[in-house]
């Protein structure tokens, strides 16, 4: 099974996580502050796990911190639902968030569900596509418009692949949600939205704008060009 990391000032809900994590056979690992995560912490975790409002080196500045030190999935655990921390805290490179109070079943399922996406590899299909002036290396899981890298995270790329390789369709924020990360997302499937918001500030920074992630209004969005 995976390692787990969790960074929480609650011990209470450290000991909560542990409990209900290690039920379905994860190594779990509890810090209480965000700058307890060491280089190591991150090589060994498979998943991290981190409260926004810490002592010291709270949620925000331990995600910036360690982002480029690994690739593993990062979930805010936060009681902060306002739309500008989401965005903070997604567009610093996490891929997720749970809101508290949260039921530990849904943390479960939530956390398996990032894992099965983490550990997904290319099959032998993998090829290079072009959609929308942007070049997908399926393989590598990267994106580049033109020569330059298109640097997203690994939850935005996954959001545009899937969406480049459906062109022309038009998918809900339930159904990205899902599709992505595999775990039904009616409840915080606003999570795509501030993803989308993140990708189309890159792309623009790219020169494309207006890009090829395009909003339905009312029912979601899809992927234009071929």
């Amino acid at each position: 099974m995976a390692h787990i990391l969790a960074a929480d000032d609650d011990r209470d809900l450290c000991a909560l996580l542990r409990t209900a994590l290690e039920r379905d056979g994860h190594t779990v690992r509890t810090v209480c502050s965000g700058g307890e995560i060491t280089p190591a912490l991150c090589a060994w975790a498979d998943c991290i796990l981190l409260d926004i409002m810490m002592p010291g080196e709270d949620g925000f500045a331990a995600c910036r911190r360690i982002r480029d030190l690994t690739d593993a999935p990062i979930l805010f655990l936060t009681a902060r639902g306002e739309e500008g921390d989401i965005l903070t805290g997604l567009g610093l490179g996490g891929d997720d968030y749970l809101l508290k109070p949260f039921r530990v079943s849904e943390l479960r399922a939530r956390v398996a569900a990032h894992l099965r996406r983490a550990s997904r590899v290319p099959g032998p299909a993998a090829r290079r596509v072009v959609r929308g002036g942007v070049a997908f290396d399926l393989a590598a899981r990267t994106a580049a418009v033109g020569e330059c890298p298109l640097r997203l995270t690994r939850s935005e790329y996954a959001i545009c692949e899937y969406l480049a390789l459906h062109p022309g369709r038009t998918f809900s924020r339930e159904q990205i949600y899902e599709a992505v990360f595999g775990y039904d997302g009616t409840a915080d499937a606003s999570a795509v939205t501030e993803h989308v918001k993140n990708i189309r500030a890159k792309l623009r920074a790219l020169g494309l704008d207006p890009g090829p992630l395009v909003t339905v209004w009312g029912v979601g969005y899809r992927w234009s060009g071929e």
